[in-house]
């Protein structure tokens, strides 16, 4: 249960990445949440009801929210756990500095650097107000395409 509970707090650390701010590897997490779930066989961590991971300025909140990650060879022949992807559903809300965004679901692909949130997408900065089916995010390039069906927007100059 030991190991369990380190390879949790692994998942946790390097849990998310924003539009805003690339992960930071060794930037502390914290979880709450109704129940928490882990499966080393499937090296996955599950957080149940009223989930709420927040990260210096920047917050997840979410019903659910499910962490996988992957053994990855080190130089030195070790082994390091590093999230691999978050699957956050039922009624997300990602809240930065500059940024809110809402959706039914958001998956982060932690190691590509990519975001896509789905349902009802509603990306708020400001006064500006943008609204999709559909959000994908290259945290990497800070591409962002909204896309999936009819796109609105509301754009205020700064």
């Amino acid at each position: 249960m030991k190991k369990s509970i380190m390879m949790l707090a692994v998942a946790a650390t390097a849990a998310w990445a924003t539009p805003q701010h690339a992960l930071a590897q060794e930037e502390s997490v914290n979880i709450e949440a109704g129940e928490m779930e882990i499966i080393d066989a499937d090296k996955r961590a599950i957080f149940r009801g009223d989930v709420i991971a927040k990260r210096t300025s920047e917050t997840i909140k979410a019903e659910e929210m499910v962490v996988d990650y992957v053994d990855v060879k080190q130089a030195d022949g070790s082994s390091k756990s590093e999230v691999d992807t978050m699957d956050c559903t039922g009624g997300v809300t990602i809240t930065t500095p500059t940024q809110t965004i809402t959706g039914s679901r958001a998956v982060f692909h932690i190691r590509r650097d990519e975001l896509v949130v789905t349902g009802n997408v509603k990306v708020v900065q400001g006064k500006t107000v943008l609204r999709g089916p559909e959000l994908l995010a290259n945290l990497k390039t800070k591409r962002t395409v909204m896309k999936g069906g009819r796109v609105k927007g509301t754009f205020v100059p700064r």
